[in-house]
């Protein structure tokens, strides 16, 4: 079948500049409430605080006076505002209004926040207002950064408002006293309860509180946001399956302004990276040092050479110009975000460590480097511009390749229509369970029939099965069936009809331990003199050997030793020629965002190239539409090519990595079974490669049914190594579930000791106790997480009933031949990935001109 040819019509226009585009703030899909004409504060207390948001040159807003009538009537829920618009004392003069007028000691409001970096600045917003009370409040912080002798203090007696990460509350539900210090608890307000919805540290607060509704019954729980789709589902996963929650929204109309800084040509043949630097000097040209400006990457090794290249190209900026992420060190951190506040720094290339929560005023644009790859990520990020009411987010698109100017074009459509991606709550993660009961037994112990019936007030737990409870019960009080014989693994007692925990030693590694947050091992990263610069994984200090350069917090290092799981550097005088890699760095497609980028592509297709972008990316759509065709919203694409390689397949769902990693192994399952072949597999975003050596007759097997979703979980088992992956994803669910502990303070256990501690528990189980309750949910978590299972379903579900356009090409495509680059970038080779690439690239020009 030859290629169809076609040329791409759409207005012309200039072939560089930005495209700028005014797009509301998201509605609400769920009615405002009721009470906008009476505010129930305490009258004594009304005035005054009514008085100081004068004296702040404020007036209340109706959502924030809404939500004060809301929290008086004794009502719980979820408050959905735009980024900037006032969440915080929307949420807290109601209480603290309350707390003003008992006059009560003792905790009375707690405050949950993900980033414990951020209550500081949280901490000084929750202080304001106790200017104009005349009461004896105090505001205080628990997290991992606060002192020794603060927390000996609050162990006695809690601040009547504590400021704490969901790691530190599960830790003060560990003291025996904690029903005592909790029983004064008016109100929970939980911050930016988006970014802990859907993984296990929002499991960890929707346990901490169903406990702390049971110390004080009449608490209320409020959830703060501003990018969430499923509102009902988020509100009731934080007030408890049982209450029906209140919501408030705002009608502030809170623009983002969208920009996209569009290249001067267009490579035909992109692939991933290869625009990233070479838009660096105008990205540089855009950057004004006088405005405060955030530059957002996706990975921290992206944010270290963008850091570096702009040091390169402006040197005069070295004084306003800074580096954040996660890795480097708390106190370097700190100066940067003080200098955002009090503009002495104006210029941070960040990663998501600046996200969420801080309120730094003085930014006035937010740059983002490469695609968001989410809707709800982009707005999130244009917020952190203009964070006040009302006022306009800026926001920057920077491509890194060329097909990025589509995804671009895309997030622009999917924010004018507010396709925000839903977060859904985990369901029975068993490991958290497990830990909880510990905490549980630790914080005054607890009865079997009564922790059940609280633990089943979750939306996360709401349908536990009294055997799953059981079972994960007998985890901790004897290690399960196969380990009762190992003393280390009995870490709670059942005193009579009590559980408790009687072991010393067995309760400080249990605190120590508390949290859900699983990453690869990481290692100090110090000089030679001591001073510390950070963290880095262990996996790549292993890879370095003395002398090796690296960049690092925007210096170049040179490594010397490895030492106690701390890595000695120098600086260093050559250039560096590695940068650390973190896992989980690849973000994929979400599904708002690659629905988006469908249409995107469809919209092309018609010849609509009517965005600055798509009309940058002419070159390369025209490219595709003359060696095949482009994508149709309606179908899916198949392109079929032979080379000196062998006989490919390019399938373009456009669905995802993660998804497109499951789809492809299992594809090359069911075509073997139609004839023996033997695949290599290439994934991204946008689709997936399968090659074989031998010819196939891939058109005659690419029917309706070999998407199928009949058997998925069966030939997905079959398709990839479920064990070897499931042993890996084990180490993290028995490290939540605390059979295996990281070790006290300067006995620490190396990676590979805890991989070995996890691989013989897994081994164990698997052989003596094959339906253990872990192992069947690290292998749940292997399909959602490495697969995303309800993508994949709904993906196979599409499929299925789409036409599939199955085309020859003579030669691999510009939706193809990333694909290639990411196979071949996984392949050894002397010759740089460039070169080969160069190399191809002027291969395929040359022929392609012949044939023309």
């Amino acid at each position: 079948m030859p290629p169809r040819r076609r040329s791409l019509g759409g207005p012309t226009g200039p072939r560089g500049g930005t495209r700028v585009q005014s797009i509301p703030s998201p509605p609400s899909p769920l009615p405002e409430g009721e009470g906008l004409t009476r505010v129930s504060l305490p009258v004594d207390v009304r005035e005054r605080i009514l008085s100081w948001f004068r004296s702040q040159g404020w007036a209340p807003f109706p959502f924030q006076l809404q939500a004060w009538d809301a929290y008086s009537r004794g009502a719980s829920g979820l408050i959905h505002v735009p980024t900037g618009a006032g969440k915080t004392y929307a949420a807290y003069i109601g209480p603290l209004a309350e707390v003003a007028h008992h006059r009560q000691k003792g905790l009375q409001v707690l405050y949950v926040t993900p980033l414990r970096a951020v209550s500081r600045d949280i901490e000084l917003a929750l202080n304001a207002p106790l200017s104009v009370l005349d009461v004896d409040i105090n505001v205080e912080s628990r997290t991992g950064d606060t002192s020794s002798s603060v927390r000996r203090r609050q162990r006695e007696r809690l601040p009547e408002v504590l400021i704490t990460t969901p790691e530190s509350l599960s830790l003060l539900l560990c003291n025996e006293r904690a029903h005592e210090l909790f029983a004064t608890l008016r109100c929970v307000i939980i911050d930016e309860w988006h970014e802990l919805l859907g993984s296990k540290r929002g499991t960890q607060v929707e346990l901490a509180l169903a406990r702390l509704r049971r110390f004080a019954p009449g608490l209320r729980t409020w959830a703060l946001s501003a990018t969430l789709a499923n509102l009902d589902e988020a509100a009731r996963a934080a007030v408890g399956p049982h209450v029906t929650p209140s919501f408030i929204r705002a009608g502030l109309d809170r623009p983002v302004r969208i920009e996209t800084l569009l290249p001067e040509s267009v490579d035909a043949f992109p692939w991933a990276g290869h625009l990233g630097f070479s838009m660096l000097r105008k990205a540089a040209d855009w950057l004004d040092p006088a405005r405060s400006t955030l530059l957002f990457t996706n990975t921290r090794s992206q944010a270290e050479r963008w850091y570096e290249g702009l040091r390169f190209l402006h040197p005069e900026w070295e004084d306003v110009l800074a580096l954040h992420h996660g890795s480097i060190d708390r106190e370097a951190r700190e100066r940067v975000e003080r200098g955002l506040k009090d503009g002495s720094v104006r210029l941070v290339v960040c990663t998501s460590s600046l996200d969420l929560g801080v309120d730094f005023g003085p930014v006035e644009r937010v740059v983002q480097v490469g695609s968001p790859k989410g809707i709800a990520r982009t707005l999130q990020r244009a917020g952190r511009s203009a964070h006040r009411p009302g006022a306009t987010a800026n926001l920057l698109f920077v491509p890194t390749h060329a097909l990025e100017l589509v995804e671009m074009a895309a997030a622009r459509e999917a924010l004018s229509h507010c396709e925000v991606e839903p977060r859904a709550p985990l369901r029975q993660p068993l490991d958290v369970l497990a830990q909880h009961l510990v905490t549980c037994a630790l914080g005054g112990g607890f009865t079997r029939d009564k922790l059940i019936s609280e633990v089943r007030d979750t939306l996360a737990y709401r349908d536990l099965s009294e055997e799953d409870f059981d079972r994960t019960l007998l985890l901790v009080t004897e290690g399960g069936p196969t380990l009762r014989a190992y003393p280390q693994f009995r870490r709670v007692q059942q005193l009579e009809d009590r559980y408790v925990v009687t072991d010393a030693r067995m309760a400080r590694l249990h605190r120590l331990n508390v949290g859900t947050i699983a990453s690869d091992a990481t290692v100090e990263l110090r000089y030679l003199k001591g001073a510390r610069l950070g963290t880095v994984e262990e996996s790549f200090v292993s890879r370095l050997r003395p002398g090796d350069t690296f960049l690092f917090a925007g210096k170049r290092l040179e490594f010397r030793l490895m030492k106690d799981l701390t890595a000695y550097v120098k600086a260093a005088k050559e250039r560096a020629s590695a940068t650390p890699r973190w896992s989980g760095g690849r973000l994929p497609l979400s599904g708002s965002l690659a629905a988006a980028v469908r249409r995107a592509f469809h919209a092309a297709r018609e010849g609509r190239l009517d965005t600055a972008e798509l009309e940058a990316a002419r070159p390369v759509l025209e490219a595709q539409a003359r060696l095949s065709r482009l994508p149709s919203q309606d179908a899916c694409l198949a392109e079929l090519c032979q080379t000196r390689e062998g006989h490919h397949l390019f399938l373009y769902p456009f669905e995802g990595r993660l998804v497109h990693e499951g789809l492809a192994a299992l594809l090359a399952l069911r075509l073997t079974r139609l004839q023996k072949a033997t695949f290599s597999l290439a994934v991204n975003d946008y689709g997936l490669e399968l090659l074989t050596p031998s010819p196939f007759p891939f058109e005659d097997a690419l029917r309706p049914a070999l998407f199928t979703r009949e058997r998925l979980v069966e030939d997905i088992l079959e398709s990839v190594n479920l064990g070897e992956l499931a042993r890996r994803q084990f180490r993290d669910v028995a490290r939540v579930a605390g059979l295996v502990m990281p070790g006290l303070p300067g006995a620490r256990k190396s990676t590979r000791q805890v991989q070995a501690s996890a691989g013989l528990l897994y081994n164990v189980f698997a052989r003596y106790e094959p339906d253990h309750l872990l192992l069947a949910q690290a292998r749940r978590e292997v399909l959602e997480q490495h697969f995303e299972q309800v993508r994949l379903v709904s993906t196979l579900e599409r499929l299925e009933r789409s036409p599939l356009e199955c085309i020859h090409v003579p030669r691999p495509t510009p939706l193809g031949f990333p694909l290639v680059i990411e196979r071949i970038g996984a392949t050894l080779s002397n010759e740089s990935l460039v070169d080969r690439v160069e190399r191809m690239k002027e291969k395929w020009l040359r022929e392609d001109s012949l044939s023309a």
